[in-house]
């Protein structure tokens, strides 16, 4: 089973060991880049990447600019990718959703993220990294994403028990209480985690038994589909349940930021 996390101790082995085939990548503002980052470590603020279009001609668009991004920052066959934010966190996860999505497994989010790699007291840089171009070729896995037909068409069929769509927003957003789109809700049939509860307040995943009772009542034999508002929150599930051995998990790439702005798919609240 693939483990999609790598520990502070872990990381600074490969540094010793692999550096040639190590990339890691911050993945917070340029702003907080610049105050200190990672040893070799690239910049990218994921944010920035964002996606609201799931129809056929979005998806296609979506691959091929991600591509691109890949390119400019350096990915080949080769390469172990590293992707950390400021803790274990939602900007990070989609690096690695990213990097899965395009049949590249040899990736890892840094569990605890740059917070904890200071208080290790370990070495950091402030001066800017430069791209190292590649040609990434990665060939996109329509397993792990999941479009707003594909799920509009598992909701329609009532009697589709093999489904559970996980929503990994707040309560709030979750019950239609706080509008971040032209409409409130959530999908129909969909269940809430929010994806906080996945962290430590020291900014570190969970235990994995504490892990495995939040997601107790979500089956491994069910296909899993997560999403939030724009696919970052839902990234960080969508790894955590991939850490656990939920091997058939799809991620929402628009999520709510295009379902609650389509005025012809259903919600509840």
């Amino acid at each position: 089973m693939a483990r999609f996390t790598i520990s502070v101790s872990e990381l600074k082995s490969l540094y010793y060991e692999n550096s040639d085939d190590l990339l890691v990548i911050d993945t917070r503002p340029y702003s907080d880049y610049t105050l200190g980052h990672l040893p070799n470590a690239v910049n990218i603020d994921l944010v920035q990447f964002h996606w609201t279009d799931t129809s056929k001609v979005g998806v296609s668009q979506f691959n091929k600019q991600m591509r691109i991004l890949l390119s400019n920052i350096g990915v080949t066959k080769n390469k172990f990718v590293v992707f950390y934010d400021n803790i274990s966190g939602m900007f990070s996860a989609r690096g690695v959703w990213l990097l899965i999505y395009f049949s590249h497994n040899k990736t890892a989010m840094l569990d605890g993220g740059f917070n904890n790699w200071k208080k290790e007291g370990l070495k950091i840089e402030t001066e800017n990294n430069p791209f190292v171009h590649s040609c990434f070729e990665g060939k996109p896995n329509p397993k792990v994403l999941a479009d707003f037909g594909y799920i509009k068409s598992k909701i329609k069929k009532k009697s589709n028990n093999n489904v559970l769509i996980l929503d990994t927003r707040s309560k709030s957003e979750y019950d239609g209480s706080e509008i971040r789109a032209a409409k409130a809700g959530h999908i129909p049939s969909s269940i809430n985690i929010d994806w906080s509860n996945n962290i430590k307040k020291n900014g570190f995943f969970k235990e994995n038994t504490e892990l495995e009772k939040l997601y107790s009542h979500v089956s491994k034999d069910k296909e899993i589909i997560t999403y939030c508002h724009g696919g970052y929150r839902a990234a960080n599930t969508f790894i955590v349940l991939r850490n656990l051995g939920y091997n058939n998990v799809r991620m929402y790439l628009s999520s709510w930021g295009e379902w609650g702005n389509k005025m012809d798919l259903p919600v509840e609240r």
